[in-house]
């Protein structure tokens, strides 16, 4: 996310409600080109939302697990991204290891989108503040958010650099032990200080939630953690988004989450299916977004 500029969100924002209104046009945008979707990582959301989003484009999606190509198998990074230049017009990856795909990208010829990788998850966050702007409006000043949960995922860090570049006031809660990156909090902050963004860094969820205009969270235990679940559910215990939490926001708060969530554990199964969650248009959205991201791709967007 700290690669974009606001301007640069603001036309992938743009380019997304293009596609959620059906603007002319759009099912021939990518006519006659294919893009590559390489999975690394078990999806839902992500991989529904790249397939549609390449076949209403009029594009043509070639997906592939990780372990069925020759990167699982030992073949450089730099070796593949040039194969892949030679065959697809793009490639999305979800991933584990960030350096791996700054690796191939650098090697790459052709657009290379982070669709998930351990350090960020860019394409989420683009459908976040698509959602957030659609519930808020586009005038005026960005709503408040506060993330409560785990400070090092890749969530958190998405939302640091996003909120940092577009100057928003920004909250999060999280354990002591479960900090952000060093080098992604120093660069949101650096980023901060040029936009005029706040924020704020704290182990108590209430101070995060008050006034808050967004309650948001992830999984408490995310995918490859699951030997330290016990451990996890006793540290992150009193960082549910509840009604509770909630009951100290805003008025005008609504809750996001990113999914998949595990009910009653970050978030309580009666505030997830609340009247004052958008948890369900939050994930609509990812395939608009997903549209708007490969369109801003080949329509003069950097990689």
């Amino acid at each position: 996310m700290g690669d974009l500029s606001a301007k640069d969100i603001g036309a992938v924002l743009s380019l997304t409600g293009r596609a959620k209104r059906g603007g002319g046009g759009l099912n021939r945008a990518l006519a006659g080109k294919a893009v590559a979707l390489i999975f690394e990582k078990s999806s839902t959301r992500t991989r529904l939302a790249c397939e549609v989003a390449v076949s209403r484009l009029g594009g043509k999606a070639v997906t592939s697990a990780g372990a069925d190509l020759q990167i699982g198998r030992g073949e450089t990074m730099a070796d593949s991204a040039r194969i892949f230049s030679r065959f697809v017009d793009a490639v999305c990856w979800r991933t584990t290891g960030h350096d791996r795909l700054e690796e191939f990208a650098s090697g790459a010829s052709i657009p290379v989108i982070n669709t998930l990788s351990d350090l960020e998850h860019p394409c989420q966050i683009l459908a976040d503040l698509f959602t957030i702007r659609e519930r808020f409006g586009a005038g005026g000043r960005w709503p408040s958010v506060a993330y409560i949960g785990d400070g090092g995922n890749n969530m958190a860090h998405s939302w640091m650099l996003g909120a940092a570049v577009l100057g928003m006031d920004l909250r999060l809660a999280y354990p002591q032990n479960y900090q952000p990156d060093h080098t992604v909090r120093g660069r949101a902050l650096k980023l901060a200080k040029a936009s005029g963004a706040k924020l704020t860094f704290t182990n108590e969820p209430a101070e995060a939630a008050k006034g808050a205009d967004v309650l948001y969270t992830d999984v408490w235990v995310s995918m490859g953690q699951e030997a330290g679940r016990a451990e996890r559910l006793r540290q992150f215990r009193r960082y549910q988004v509840n009604a509770k939490l909630l009951g100290l926001a805003s008025a005008r708060a609504v809750v996001m989450h990113c999914l998949p969530a595990h009910r009653d554990e970050e978030i309580s199964a009666d505030v997830m299916d609340g009247k004052r969650s958008i948890v369900w248009d939050q994930a609509g959205n990812r395939l608009f977004s997903h549209m708007a991201t490969l369109l801003w791709c080949f329509e003069g967007g950097t990689r």
